[in-house]
């Protein structure tokens, strides 16, 4: 049974501790990757602190790249050398999956967020006999080594940079899956992106990339709206000095905006950000905050073909999105880099520590 170092979480708000796990052994359609990198993720942070029941001791980790090092006896999408990203697992059989949309399988709560175990209920990770809490969105690549599900599995470039695009596999794709999947902008709307973290961020560049001619980034940290200046948004709103409902109004002409993707998950933002919307417009809910949250609608603002919905990952089907977005870094239309901060593994609590404070905005760890 292999060995690998891995970040494991004794309990709630224990913070991580690198030691010693064992790897299962695979099954025959599971990966073994040596992982070069990982990005972290509000999500790992969030189950960290026990705001979700994942089952602890546990390794978290979603947001993994690396090179294969064996794979299972009926996995055919990639072979021992090749360089991966790590994103979400799914069924692959349900009518979700089966229709393109594998981000709302049946199974995507327990398979990816809460059950820490296999559909067949073991761990692919133990420690001293006893499992630990494992197969986070069907990988824990907060290790050296992670075991992952061939369906969270996408190949890559032989010579791609996978301390950069371990992003990839979550954060940035859910912002420009935001954008491209659910919005969708016609030419010349105008778009309203809350809070200017790493998943904001790439709203604003993927918003960039198509007919939208106003991006609007809004944010309480100045440095973050210089970047998303640079980015690609024509218009910043720094609420600590501006009233968000209010700006919108003067530079919409008191229209409202198109579209918006809500990353900051407070409700209050959420329900403000709503309001701006004009007729047939979309706000697009990518922040989650505490269960049972909610936010009130009058109704009758809805009537005018306005739209609130939900998204889990960009609703992207990793195979399709994540490849696209690897070509748009490689080429400079993707300006990834401007988003990464590397520390060493050794160094994940810094790294988590920076990323609370605001002083980075996607911290990536390097194994």
């Amino acid at each position: 049974m292999p060995t690998t170092t891995a970040a494991v979480v004794e309990a709630a708000g224990a913070g991580f501790t690198l030691g010693e796990v064992a790897l299962d052994d695979l099954r025959d359609g599971e990966v073994r990757v040596r992982i070069a990198a990982t990005g972290i993720c509000h999500t790992d942070l969030g189950v960290a602190a026990g705001a979700l029941p994942f089952p602890l001791p546990g390794v978290l980790g979603h947001e993994g790249a690396g090179i294969v090092e064996e794979v299972g006896a009926a996995v055919t999408r990639v072979a021992p050398g090749d360089r991966v990203l790590l994103s979400y697992t799914s069924c692959g059989g349900c009518a979700n999956c089966r229709d393109g949309h594998p981000a709302y399988c049946a199974t995507w709560l327990p398979a990816n967020l809460l059950g820490g175990r296999r559909p067949d209920g073991t761990s692919p990770i133990s420690r001293d006999g006893t499992p630990l809490g494992g197969h986070f969105f069907g990988q824990s690549s907060f290790a050296g080594h992670a075991i992952a599900d061939e369906r969270s599995v996408v190949k890559l470039a032989a010579d791609a940079p996978l301390d950069l695009l371990a992003p990839l596999g979550c954060g940035v794709m859910t912002g420009a899956g935001a954008v491209w999947n659910a919005l969708a902008p016609r030419p010349g709307a105008t778009l309203l992106v809350t809070g200017a973290g790493a998943v904001g961020l790439s709203a604003v560049m993927a918003a960039r990339l198509t007919p939208a001619t106003r991006i609007v980034a809004v944010d309480r940290v100045a440095a973050r709206l210089g970047l998303a200046r640079e980015l690609g948004a024509t218009d910043t709103i720094d609420t600590t000095t501006q009233d968000l409902a209010g700006t919108i109004g003067e530079l919409t002409g008191g229209r409202g905006v198109d579209g918006v993707v809500e990353t900051t998950g407070n409700a209050e933002v959420l329900r403000t950000a709503i309001g701006t919307l004009a007729a047939r417009g979309t706000a697009v809910v990518v922040g989650a905050p505490p269960f049972g949250t909610e936010v009130p609608v009058d109704v009758n603002f809805l009537l005018p073909g306005r739209h609130v919905t939900g998204l889990t990952m960009g609703d992207a089907e990793i195979q399709a999105l994540v490849p696209t977005l690897a070509g748009l870094v490689a080429s400079g239309r993707f300006p990834l880099a401007k988003l990464v901060t590397h520390y060493e593994s050794g160094q994940i609590q810094q790294a988590v520590d920076d990323m609370l404070a605001g002083r980075t905005i996607k911290p990536v760890l390097r194994w």
